[in-house]
């Protein structure tokens, strides 16, 4: 929603306020009536008036122009006309002006009602028509200073442009040349000898002799278009495109002050009727007097010349802007039929249907003149259309199309299986990098043991325990010196058994001990191999227990290793996600950090045009600032819609108010735009 729809809005609702006080002023007898009186044919006959087929079908025009009876407030040009003829509005004889009857007034102040609101849509229309005109051209303007940024653009633009400055050379040339055969063959036929020849001019009598002599015109036409043109060789041809394109800046720049100049002339005098919502009893208290009746009607009237004379001269680009607002306020006052001027009543009430012939003109030549010529300006001297652009890579894309159909072709094999491994690809780097991994966490913390992390068996150390202490056993059974010199009761078998799990080999240790004096003889034993067999079976339990403490430690982090493991396949998905968003996004689409950029640019562009406007003589803001203002803060209005929440939103569209007041004053509206900086800084950087 833009401050077009607001300012429709706001003056919907002063005209109800207006047209309200009005009709309860012409039916007051009617409402005021005792309850004796009531019965009676007079005021029964008061009673029809709003009930009347006539009145209806005003009403229903009424309600379907307001604007808050509509899905959307503003309406398009083709409605508006439609609900005119619908409403079917007659003019008055000019003898017969003054209404006859309580039936006849009440139906008038419908019809007036009833172009008022038409008025009303006419204004927001014309409103959007400079709006949307004025915005998009400041991409034009942004182009005309890419291309004067370098040689390297304006090179580029020169050969864009190259076809059509060849097409119209080449009808330059032919224009010349027709007119130099025909002004040969007219001074052959006036002449007294028709065979002689003039000017070394013969007629030709065959085609050949015609083509020699077209071709002989068309090399002095070239000829003479070479020494106009000599002048032009002085300056290279950059140069010249350059000041090609400084030219048609400067004219849309003015076009946009132009049209800026004409919308704030509107949005500032265009139905202004001076009513606030204080004020709304101030016609009830005048008991419908006819100066009070009539005012408004007036505004109405001279609105509708404002925005006539607008569009008649807001495309004149010869014209400079103050002779252009001259130009429209002359216009208004001295437009005949304006009956109400300056909150003075006419002697005689304006037409509604001579007012509602003038809309319907506005909206059936003006509106549609306007546009053609508005869209003609923009294409004289506006960036150059998607054709001229972009034929010079469209051409080599076209030249180039069979070679490159033709390697399609050839290459359709190799291309496939190039598809087809990496259609695979992807789908195994999925499964077994994303999937996979997401599988193995999940299963982690539902403690599933096909997810454990381990680096030997579960069972591989009980097993080594139970041969170690079966080794040890037979081993100090066998040798019972090694512990008291007797064989060995249950008892201290089992007390044997609970060193062993608790690391204590003394027994073995003993005996080792023993047959390293005598190893000959321990060997042949045998007992100083089985110490040493018992032993390497102690040194693997060992180990197996290191490992043991090591799997304990992998298990308490299984976890952290799961996400260790899903990290690369998720960071290389979100890159891949990221780039093609970056490659196929919308160009409408603008990230965060761009639309926070632009808007800090357009509160930039706010601050120029405030700030240029202060330090003028006057002080005043001018129609042109003004209506680049308003284009400014549409554009802010626009791109904050989408970043803020709804509480701050509210109270953002509260400082726009404010910003666009202008009778509050520059200095004011300077410091609203100070506070819509540090306000709103948490979602503009």
């Amino acid at each position: 929603m833009s401050f077009v729809v607001d300012q429709v809005r706001r003056v919907d609702g002063q005209l109800d306020r207006v047209q309200l006080s009005i009709l309860s002023a012409t039916a007051e007898t009617t409402a005021a009536a005792p309850a004796e009186r009531e019965a009676t044919p007079e005021l029964q006959q008061k009673l029809k008036v709003s009930r009347s087929p006539r009145a209806l079908r005003l009403q229903a025009v009424v309600n379907a122009l307001s604007t808050n009876n509509a899905s959307n407030s503003l309406l398009d040009a083709y409605t508006i006309k439609s609900l005119l003829s619908q409403a079917k509005i007659r003019d008055v004889e000019d003898g017969d002006s003054a209404p006859k009857g309580d039936e006849e007034a009440y139906i008038q102040e419908l019809e007036w009602l009833v172009v008022g609101k038409a008025t009303a849509q006419t204004y927001g229309l014309v409103l959007n028509i400079l709006l949307s005109q004025i915005i998009p051209l400041n991409d034009d303007i942004w182009y005309w200073d890419d291309v004067l940024s370098s040689y390297r653009y304006t090179a580029l633009y020169s050969i864009q442009t190259s076809p059509l400055r060849l097409l119209a050379w080449t009808k330059d040339i032919y224009k010349d040349a027709t007119t130099r055969l025909n002004n040969r063959r007219e001074l052959s036929v006036d002449s007294d000898t028709p065979e002689s020849t003039t000017d070394g001019f013969e007629p030709p009598r065959s085609f050949s002799d015609r083509w020699k002599q077209f071709y002989g015109v068309v090399r002095e036409s070239v000829n003479a278009r070479a020494i106009s043109d000599i002048q032009k060789t002085v300056i290279s041809p950059l140069t010249a495109r350059r000041e090609e394109v400084k030219a048609k800046q400067k004219q849309l720049r003015h076009f946009i002050e132009l049209s800026a100049s004409g919308l704030g002339v509107l949005m500032d005098e265009g139905l202004s009727f001076g009513l606030d919502e204080e004020r709304t009893g101030s016609l009830k208290s005048s008991n419908g007097s006819k100066d009070s009746k009539d005012t408004w009607k007036g505004v109405l009237e001279k609105s509708v010349a404002l925005m006539e004379t607008v569009l008649k001269n807001v495309t004149a680009t010869d014209v400079e802007i103050h002779d252009f607002e001259e130009t429209v306020f002359a216009g208004v006052e001295d437009e005949p039929d304006v009956s109400v001027q300056e909150g003075i009543a006419a002697e005689t009430p304006s037409r509604p249907g001579a007012l509602s012939m003038r809309l319907e003109h506005v909206l059936n030549v003006y509106v549609p003149a306007h546009t053609l010529s508005s869209n003609q300006l923009v294409k004289e001297f506006g960036r150059p259309s998607a054709l001229v652009r972009y034929w010079l890579p469209a051409t080599i894309l076209l030249l180039s199309g069979s070679t490159l159909l033709r390697f399609i072709v050839n290459r359709k094999a190799v291309l496939k299986t190039w598809i087809q491994d990496l259609g695979a690809t992807m789908i195994d780097f999925w499964a077994n990098w994303v999937v996979q991994p997401v599988k193995k966490i999940i299963g982690t913390i539902r403690h599933d043991e096909d997810s454990e992390v381990a680096i030997m068996s579960k069972r591989s150390l009980q097993g080594d325990q139970e041969s170690l202490e079966r080794m040890v056993v037979s081993f100090v059974v066998d040798n019972p010196t090694t512990v008291d010199g007797h064989s060995l009761s249950q008892t201290e078998i089992a007390d044997v058994r609970l060193k062993v799990k608790e690391g204590d080999l003394t027994p073995v240790l003993k005996a080792y001990e023993r047959d390293l004096r005598k190893p000959f003889m321990g060997t042949v034993r045998g007992d100083l191999i089985r110490a040493l067999l018992i032993q390497i079976q102690k040194t693997k339990v060992d180990v197996e227990v290191a490992i043991g403490g090591i799997d304990a430690l992998l298990k308490s982090q299984e976890l952290v290793f799961g996400f260790v493991g899903l990290t690369p396949g998720v960071l290389v998905c979100l890159g891949v996600f990221r780039w093609l968003n970056g490659v196929f996004g919308s160009k409408q689409g603008f990230n965060r950090g761009k639309k926070q950029g632009q808007i800090m640019r357009v509160l930039r562009n706010i601050d120029r045009i405030l700030t240029e406007a202060s330090s003028s003589n006057n002080n005043d803001l001018s129609y042109r600032a003004y209506g680049l203002l308003l284009c400014e803060v549409h554009v802010l209005r626009q791109e904050v819609k989408r970043i803020l929440p709804k509480t701050p939103h509210r109270d953002f569209l509260e400082d726009v108010e404010d910003l666009i007041d202008i009778r509050t004053g520059i200095q004011k509206q300077l410091k609203v735009v100070d506070r819509i900086r540090w306000a709103y800084a948490k979602w503009l950087r």
